[in-house]
């Protein structure tokens, strides 16, 4: 009988302590409880091709001399962009979508191209002398008449409200269609100008 009382006061003591397990357990991890919810932004990734919608403006485009060239010298053609901030919806968010221009790409239109990282300038602006070779500019070996035209690079960024996060790959801006007549010229040696002698050789 002893044995089955103490057997018995065991068992009463084993589940007072299950009991007091089960009201211990906290709903929360401590040092956890007070902080409240936090929502989690997810960036997408971003490609190129996701920003159809949001299209930057292309290039403007000169040469000098303006409209013409002359076979077998420089001439200086030049393009102009700047960076863009746009906004609007993207991937079902609203976002600021920003294009920097990192290089221009020129067609001259003889089967000819080059890529720079800036897009030139005309030559009072550089300081150069007419018919200086410059980086972006071009010699034509034919006459004709010729379509140039450039293509501006842009890096992207898109700021969710969060900060800027680059975009993959490169968006590109095309200018218009700029025509450069490239003409010959030929001189001869006078024994006086031509105003002072019209029949002269060369005149």
């Amino acid at each position: 009988m002893g044995s089955d009382g103490d057997g018995g006061g065991n068992a009463g003591e084993w589940d007072g302590a299950e009991g007091d397990a089960e009201e211990a357990t906290p709903d929360c991890m401590p040092g956890f409880c007070d902080r409240g919810n936090y929502d989690v932004f997810v960036y997408p990734t971003v490609t190129a091709e996701d920003l159809v919608s949001f299209r930057p403006v292309g290039p403007s485009i000169g040469n000098e001399p303006a409209g013409f060239a002359v076979v077998g010298l420089p001439t200086n053609v030049y393009a102009s962009a700047s960076e863009q901030t746009m906004t609007g919806e993207l991937l079902g968010h609203d976002v600021a979508v920003r294009f920097v221009p990192v290089a221009f790409e020129f067609d001259y239109g003889d089967g000819t191209t080059s890529t720079s990282a800036s897009g030139g300038a005309p030559w009072r602006t550089s300081g150069a002398p007419q018919f200086s070779p410059t980086e972006t500019g071009h010699t034509y070996r034919q006459r004709g008449v010729h379509t140039v035209t450039a293509t501006v690079v842009f890096d992207a960024t898109v700021d969710w409200g969060h900060g800027w996060r680059p975009v993959t790959g490169s968006v590109r801006a095309h200018s218009g269609a700029h025509v450069v007549e490239v003409l010959e010229a030929r001189t001869a040696l006078v024994d006086r100008s031509c105003a002072e002698s019209p029949g002269g050789p060369g005149c």
